[in-house]
């Protein structure tokens, strides 16, 4: 099954690929390999002995990418979508302007509480969560850090620190 959902939005698209998955798993039984780019899928392997998460592993640097062609488990860590377009050609133009309305809509997207994962938990407990109000140490450090201005030994010890909070 290859990106079920895609042609719709971002919500329906994830509801229908959930669904047919859990169906697949639930009902067929039958071997198949999901691919998606819905991160939230990957909560299916911790509700099913039977599922696993797997990704194709990459390496970045600066704002290229190359595909190693190599299968390795867990979900991946991050999406490669612009990287991608300009390896399909997207104008260089195209993918900056891409990229500040990315960090635009993540920067909003944390104001707002963050992106969260829509399965696990219901509605009402996702509003109880991750008071605005609460400081968050790990969200001031992350809000702070402009990866694009971080040498590669700058960039691992962030990390290390965001580990650390």
């Amino acid at each position: 099954m290859d990106e079920v959902g895609r042609g719709t939005s971002t919500f329906d698209g994830l509801a229908l690929a959930w669904a047919i998955a859990r169906q697949l798993l639930e009902r067929n039984k039958s071997l198949t390999l999901f691919a998606t780019h819905y991160f939230e899928m990957t909560r299916l392997a911790l509700e099913h002995k039977e599922a696993a998460n797997i990704h194709l592993d990459a390496v970045e640097h600066k704002d290229t990418i190359v595909f190693l062609h190599a299968v390795e488990e867990g979900p991946a860590s991050q999406s490669y979508g612009l990287q991608v377009a300009q390896l399909a050609g997207v104008p260089k133009a195209v993918v900056r302007n891409a990229r500040r309305y990315l960090q635009m809509l993540e920067e909003a997207s944390l104001m707002q509480r963050g992106q969260s994962d829509l399965f696990a938990s219901t509605p009402a407990q996702a509003g109880a969560q991750n008071d605005p109000q609460e400081p968050d140490a790990l969200r001031d450090a992350l809000a702070a850090a402009n990866p694009d201005e971080l040498s590669p030994r700058e960039a691992l010890e962030l990390l290390y620190r965001l580990k650390r909070l």
